[in-house]
């Protein structure tokens, strides 16, 4: 009896130390980043979240590049179902997209954003890591919740923050550090 329950309790460590990826908090993946920038997202006046931008790489005032990894931290001042964020990402990539996108494709990626957010209430975080390269992976609160290996997922994605055709460009701004907040 008390073999068994040895045997399970080292097959659980051993897996542990395997997926020290599933337990990391984002700044494992980015850390030397440094803030950069951030600011708030309103509408009518009302705060939906504060947003924060790290990097190992940038500057206050660069761009970020294709090859520079950066962190975008939002914390949300209200209650939002993952539905309403994932339906809120995927109109928003649409609308920024170059060439009509392919309704496959935006399944696929709206899948993928449905595994990766969670309904939020007032103080949760949700982090988007870009990796270049790879793609992106998001952190809910300090765990890691899905990773998304698509390259033109991430940067579709992050546009909606960072393009310069965002709806917000004052916080576009704030979160590059061209403009206080």
């Amino acid at each position: 009896m008390q073999t068994d329950r040895f045997i399970r309790h080292v097959v659980c460590l051993v897996l542990m130390l395997q997926s020290p990826g599933l337990l990391a908090d984002w700044r494992e993946a980015l850390p030397d980043a440094r803030r950069i920038g951030g600011g708030e997202m309103r509408i009518f006046g009302f705060s939906i979240y504060s947003a924060q931008l790290w990097s190992p790489l940038l500057l206050a005032g660069d761009l970020p590049g294709a090859d520079v990894p950066f962190a975008l931290e939002l914390t949300y001042r209200r209650a939002i179902s993952r539905e309403d964020l994932v339906e809120a990402s995927i109109k928003e990539i649409r609308r920024l997209s170059r060439t009509p996108p392919n309704s496959q494709l935006m399944a696929r990626w709206e899948r993928e954003m449905l595994k990766a957010f969670v309904d939020v209430r007032a103080g949760d975080r949700i982090t988007g890591v870009y990796v270049p390269a790879e793609g992106a992976r998001f952190y809910v609160g300090e765990n890691l919740r899905h990773v998304v290996k698509d390259e033109a997922f991430a940067e579709a994605f992050f546009s909606i923050w960072l393009d310069p055709r965002t709806r917000d460009p004052q916080l576009r701004d704030q979160l590059l550090g061209i403009a206080k907040p």
